[in-house]
């Protein structure tokens, strides 16, 4: 039995911030009915693990922006140098469409849209992305009733420019020539 503060076991101060942290997590008000009929998973799901790539397969990547995308160690790489020279925005807008189409949920799925919007295309957004004004209307458009395609004409073209300029500069960099050695 737990006594005292000073006197508490491990495991029985461990109990007690679970118990706080799920208090806390019950007196939140829930963004929609669906929160209340989803069980709290107590235990998250483990990112994939990151092995590191065959020369093979890292020198398809000089070829396939799309094979570097769907490789996590590519991917991640990939978002190291963008980082470096401060232009990650586009693979962030192309991996936040990529989590929007795995949306269910339509209550979530308009939230995601509005902060996808807000974050990346409208006009001054934090981290905006460089399309054009077709794509960007055609895009505004598709968010009266969000769907998983709403964002996919948007995608497809920062797709097309990542594969454009900043596949190329990645392969010239030494962050990919320290892969291939």
């Amino acid at each position: 039995m737990c006594k005292g503060l000073a006197a508490l076991p491990h495991s029985c101060l461990e109990r007690a911030k679970e118990i706080k942290i799920k208090l806390g997590i019950l007196l939140q008000k829930p963004d929609s009915a669906i929160d209340l009929v989803i069980p709290y998973n107590e235990k998250p799901e483990k990112p994939a693990k990151t092995h590191k790539p065959s020369l093979d397969e890292a020198l398809e990547w000089r070829h396939s922006l799309d094979k570097l995308l769907h490789n996590n160690y590519g991917l991640a790489s990939f978002k190291s140098f963008l980082k470096s020279e401060f232009s990650e925005e586009n693979l962030e807008f192309w991996i936040a469409c990529e989590d929007y189409k795995k949306i269910k949920s339509p209550v979530k799925m308009a939230e995601k849209a509005k902060q996808i919007y807000e974050e990346f295309i409208q006009t001054e957004a934090p981290k905006e992305v460089n399309i054009d004004y077709f794509t960007k209307d055609i895009t505004m458009k598709n968010l009266v009733e969000p769907s998983r395609s709403s964002f996919d004409l948007a995608q497809k073209r920062i797709h097309a420019l990542m594969e454009k300029d900043s596949l190329p500069r990645f392969v010239r960099s030494e962050f990919y020539k320290e892969l291939v050695k």
